[in-house]
């Protein structure tokens, strides 16, 4: 428990009962280092779980020799929903592991290895949702919300996306082009790290593996007939 509580003090947004402030940060991102030309530079800046501002100035093959510049405003913010959703499955394995603490009587080992199943299941969710983005099809970009709130508006071939992956925050940007009749896509993407993400998929990471410690452990001691679930129970969980 105290593993999974430490990562809910890193997260931008309160998480848990926690009332500290909603976190805002400033980040300058640019493409990668082996890149020979800057195509994508971007000053972005996250408040809790979105990106509340952000000026984008961005190349295209098509459009070299001129500069597109866009942004994300205040009014109309781009929500990051990975830090949402990895909140959410963290306070929900937090909240089932209290609901399975140290009262609890396990009959079976069976019902032990029930539980620390259920609480991988949302640990492993959580962290999924920080290090794989769900994919999108450009369709799905070019027609979302978010697309249609940047000021001024991108040209009809040109896509933006911003996700997480890993400890990273990126900016991927999509055109579309025709080539012999077929529609193809062409990406180009900007980066930078994000400092809290790095503690917080520590935690999750850390919490996994203590749960399967003792998945394994009540696995193993479960074989001897004198064995009692409540003697390596899910009470036991430290995380």
């Amino acid at each position: 428990m105290e593993v999974l509580q430490e990562c809910c003090s890193h997260f931008p947004v309160p998480l848990c009962g926690n009332d500290s402030p909603v976190k805002q940060e400033k980040f300058i991102m640019s493409t990668a280092a082996h890149s020979t030309h800057d195509q994508v530079k971007c000053v972005v800046t996250i408040t809790g779980d979105t990106i509340s501002q952000a000026d984008i100035n961005l190349k295209v093959a098509k459009h070299q020799n001129q500069v597109h510049r866009t942004s994300v405003t205040p009014d109309a913010p781009w929500r990051v929903q990975q830090i949402q959703d990895a909140g959410n499955y963290l306070q929900l394995a937090i909240q089932f592991l209290l609901g399975h603490g140290a009262e609890n009587v396990f009959k079976t080992s069976s019902e032990v290895l029930n539980v620390l199943g259920q609480l991988t299941a949302l640990l492993q969710k959580g962290r999924s949702s920080l290090l794989i983005p769900r994919k999108k099809t450009i369709d799905e970009l070019m027609n979302s919300r978010n697309m249609k709130s940047l000021t001024p508006p991108l040209p009809g071939d040109v896509a933006l996306s911003f996700y997480l992956q890993a400890h990273k925050l990126v900016l991927a940007v999509y055109h579309l082009s025709s080539a012999g009749g077929n529609m193809k896509f062409e990406s180009v993407q900007a980066e930078c790290s994000v400092p809290w993400l790095s503690p917080v998929l520590v935690g999750f990471t850390t919490a996994l593996h203590m749960a399967h410690q003792l998945r394994d452990k009540v696995a193993v001691f479960s074989q001897y007939k004198d064995f009692t679930p409540d003697s390596c129970s899910v009470s036991t969980i430290s995380c």
